[in-house]
């Protein structure tokens, strides 16, 4: 269901709403809590201080933070940072194009089922997940 990469970014995103105490984790810390390869984990927190989700710090007490509450953080804004919703060009049922002017006879249905899919990312936030 998800990349790798949106997998590590969301247990980092988890790791730092559980762990709220105003101190800054480094990504090495993270990457270890989390099972990810250092330098990816680097990589992938830089991404979601780039989008808005960290802040970051560097220095001897540097690190990564939340930029807002976990309430505030759905998880599709997360996994959107690098799973790309990527919108049917072609139609299921053959090779020609298939779109909302043009539909085939599944093309109703089958968006209707890719945003059913989405939709419980969108309306669950980092909060909810920790809440169980």
């Amino acid at each position: 269901m998800l990349s790798s990469t949106a997998d590590y970014a969301l247990r980092a995103i988890l790791l730092l709403a559980r762990h709220r105490d105003g101190r800054a984790r480094r990504a090495d810390e993270i990457a270890r809590a989390t099972g990810a390869p250092r330098n990816y984990m680097a990589k992938t927190l830089n991404a979601l201080a780039k989008a808005g989700l960290l802040t970051s710090a560097r220095g001897p007490a540097g690190g990564f933070m939340l930029a807002s509450d976990p309430d505030s953080i759905s998880i599709a804004r997360v996994i959107a940072c690098f799973d790309e919703t990527r919108p049917q060009h072609r139609c299921l049922l053959g090779s020609a194009p298939c779109d909302p002017v043009h539909p085939c006879a599944a093309h109703g249905r089958w968006t209707a089922i890719a945003e059913a899919r989405r939709a419980p990312l969108a309306h669950t936030t980092v909060a909810d997940l920790l809440a169980g």
